[in-house]
């Protein structure tokens, strides 16, 4: 369901200090967003003198990475944070952030200044996906990718998602300060409107680098709740300018050898167990369910109970049946949500003829998943018929397959993780991410980091510096191993 509440949001003070310096930066380096070879040498000259290593780097051969000369620049990584968490619709420290707004403009800027100093050639699909990419030693190799998103939902934190956009821009910056050389291409991505917050739909771009034609079409009648168009909004933020078809966007598959997702965890595991990293082995993917009863409305005092036909009472009886056929299920990773319940007319001294529920159901086997849906369906059926009210809708709104991470991946990232002496354990991931599409494109996989009490989507979101180091070091050695592949 779109969200409406960003719209009613207040305007607020003033942007950050930094907001103007970066403003400037974007100025001076509006070269950034070219290819290198069409970068004035001027430009070049003092990119190379604001990040401290050279742009245009001399072939050598590739080698392995040594440990001892991973360096990361953990004061300039916070400041990042801080800065990026500026832009922002809702007051400090929250972080509101939604597609195509002003606030995600500037904020896709800023980050495309960090992949500009980092000696990136950045580009832009039709719908703002931006790709940086470190041109490897074969150049004609299949790049190896990684990175997440920025947008926020309202009113949440300021690491979801950037922790694998800036820690990406920070791992090729650690390799590049090593004196690596990668074989095959690196790629940092940061994929357009991962929350669904604007025009309901998640992980908009990686779904359509993907491929989705559904998507695609869907696209270019879609209008979030304002009755604003995709393609308007588009095109206010730079995007879609001369094109409907966004078929363009698609990426074919093997375009990349391995994808590789860095994001804190949003779940109290590792923190519990006192582990720095998750290997994440799979990742379970969500189907959206649509359900409406209609019954008899009526005065509350006048109705005798034996004779209502209460359209509240079968949303609630639903309810409970999506929680018992999920705890049947066989599995703790099957999991399931009832997070709208809506009753008509919505009066304390009125019976409810209408009822409308949304259920979210996930797994890591579809199979299962699916079958937990039908149970749910014939537990619908069933109270039609105990209640006497009429099923009026039960559709299946969003069924993704879930992926299991690639085992090559998996096992660079557990060499890595051991080579730096972290601790880890594999894991499954129970939200899905960017990395759920990818895994159509790719072999992929992710990294997770403990996050304060597993919290996310809300203001109190947080992972020390120290956590998000070391997963930018396992990302780095990661993709380093990746890249001479």
């Amino acid at each position: 369901m779109i969200t409406q509440s960003y719209h009613k949001m207040e305007q607020l003070h003033h942007f950050h200090s930094v907001s103007v310096i970066l403003l400037f930066l974007f100025t001076s380096f509006s070269s950034i967003s070219s290819y290198q070879h069409e970068q004035d040498p001027s430009i070049t000259t003092t990119m190379e003198q604001f990040s401290g290593y050279a742009i245009h780097e001399p072939p050598h051969s590739s080698k392995p990475i040594s440990l001892s000369s991973l360096s990361l620049d953990a004061h300039a990584l916070h400041r990042q944070f801080d800065e990026l968490a500026a832009f922002s619709d809702s007051p400090t420290p929250s972080v509101t952030r939604v597609l195509y707004t002003d606030k995600d403009v500037l904020a896709r800027r800023y980050v495309k200044i960090l992949m500009g100093i980092a000696g990136l050639s950045v580009r832009e699909d039709a719908i703002g996906n931006i790709f940086g990419r470190w041109d490897g030693l074969e150049t004609e190799l299949a790049a190896v990718a990684t990175g997440s998103h920025i947008d926020a939902i309202p009113y949440s934190g300021k690491y979801d998602g950037v922790v694998g956009v800036l820690g990406a821009i920070e791992a090729i910056n650690v390799l590049k300060r090593s004196g690596f050389k990668p074989r095959r291409p690196l790629e940092v991505i940061l994929f357009t409107s991962e929350e669904p917050t604007r025009f309901g739909i998640g992980c908009l771009g990686s779904r359509l680098l993907s491929g989705s034609e559904n998507l695609a079409e869907a696209l270019k009648t879609a209008t979030d709740s304002q009755n604003i168009s995709f393609l308007e909004a588009a095109r206010s933020a730079g995007y879609a300018k001369d094109e409907d078809d966004l078929s363009s966007v698609f990426l074919k598959k093997g375009t990349y050898s391995a994808f590789v997702e860095l994001h804190i965890e949003q779940g109290p595991i590792l923190e519990d167990e006192g582990l720095s990293i998750g290997i994440v082995t799979a990742i379970a993917a969500p189907a959206s369910l649509k359900v409406e009863f209609e019954g008899n409305g009526g005065h509350a005092g006048a109705v005798l109970m034996p004779n209502r036909n209460d359209a509240g009472l079968a949303a609630a009886e639903l309810v409970l049946a999506v929680e018992k056929h999920v705890l049947e299920s066989g599995s703790i990773d099957t999991v399931g949500t009832v997070g709208i319940l809506e009753l008509h007319p919505g009066a304390i001294n009125s019976i409810p003829s209408k009822s409308h529920i949304e259920i979210d159901t996930r797994d890591i086997d579809e199979e299962r998943r699916n079958h937990v849906i039908e149970k749910i369906h014939q537990s619908a059926i069933g109270i039609t018929k105990t209640r006497g009210v009429k099923l009026s809708e039960f559709s299946i709104i969003n069924q993704d397959p879930p992926a299991l991470s690639s085992e090559a991946v998996v096992m660079a990232v557990e060499t890595a993780t051991r080579e730096l002496n972290l601790t880890s354990k594999l894991m499954i991931s129970r939200a899905y991410h960017d990395s759920l599409f990818m895994a159509r494109l790719s072999p992929t996989g992710m990294i997770f980091i403990p996050c304060y009490k597993g919290y996310s989507h809300k203001p109190e979101e947080f992972a020390s510096i120290e956590d998000v180091a070391n997963g930018v070091k396992v990302l780095a050695l990661t993709l380093a191993k990746l890249s001479l592949q």
